[in-house]
């Protein structure tokens, strides 16, 4: 495998993941790249891979009891970033439960 080769085969869209925090709810976010793949069509869909892949990594009930209990309305949380490529593969991530202290 040559190093294009595998740079072609590691890459991905990298996405930006919070929680936002209103008076009545928690709120997923996902922060789409402006130079997304063309081959992600379906917006709900890669939407969806993105809370899958987080939520496979973090455990997902401490995390957003943690953020209701210690982030004030109008304040977002980041959990970090998540790479993926279009049919799903994820590429990379760099997903923290956020600090009880922040």
């Amino acid at each position: 495998m040559t190093v294009e080769t595998l740079t072609e085969t590691m890459s991905g869209d990298t996405f930006g993941v919070g929680i936002g925090v209103t008076e009545t709810d928690l709120q997923f976010l996902v922060q789409v790249p402006s130079d997304i793949d063309s081959e992600w069509t379906n917006p709900e869909e890669f939407q969806r891979l993105v809370e899958q892949t987080v939520w496979e990594r973090l455990d997902q009930q401490a995390v957003l009891q943690q953020i209701a209990s210690t982030t004030p309305a109008g304040e977002t949380v980041r959990l970090g970033t998540v790479t993926l490529q279009p049919d799903g593969t994820v590429v990379a991530h760099s997903l923290e439960t956020p600090d009880a202290s922040e």
